[in-house]
């Protein structure tokens, strides 16, 4: 429940200030009830992205945990960070039950579209009943704040 507390009130965490976001998400996932597993390429480690890139990620990670929680409970979820060609990869998987037809474009979802864009990246999102859901994001890591990109980042690249 602290991370809906946190994303509600959009706390900025101090360890993402701090130590940036793969030790960022390593602490959320920790904190989380069903399990999560990080995944990031070495070259992450330590390294950190500009402050934008970094709070636009993060947040999707955390909204995509929370919706995870709170719509599969029971799933595993596996939360994916890389860089490559200049352009930072954050995927979230779970197994869960996933979800019929359109998923429309809730508060979280738009949220998620909106911070991403503001970044100069792209979202996309996939689930279907009985194989999970992925929300995967993909920003420039030179990525101008506040212009999206001509081309969409292809987010599908994540696989």
């Amino acid at each position: 429940m602290f991370a809906l507390q946190e994303l509600a009130r959009g706390i900025y965490p101090s360890v993402l200030a701090d130590r940036g976001l793969l030790a960022a998400l390593r602490t959320q996932a920790a904190r989380m009830p069903l399990p999560v597993r990080i995944e990031a390429d070495d070259g992450l480690a330590g390294r950190r992205l500009d402050p934008e890139v970094e709070a636009a990620l993060y947040f999707v990670a955390l909204e995509a945990l929370t919706n995870a929680q709170k719509h599969a409970p029971l799933a595993q979820v596996t939360v994916r960070l890389r860089e490559d060609g200049g352009v930072v990869r954050l995927e979230v998987a779970d197994d869960g039950p996933g979800i019929a037809g359109d998923h429309g474009r809730g508060s979280g979802l738009q949220n998620m579209y909106d911070r991403v864009a503001a970044a100069g990246g792209a979202l996309d999102v996939r689930s279907a009943p009985g194989h999970g859901t992925r929300i995967a994001a993909a920003i420039p890591t030179e990525a101008v704040i506040g212009t999206p990109v001509a081309q969409p980042v292809d987010a599908d690249s994540l696989r």
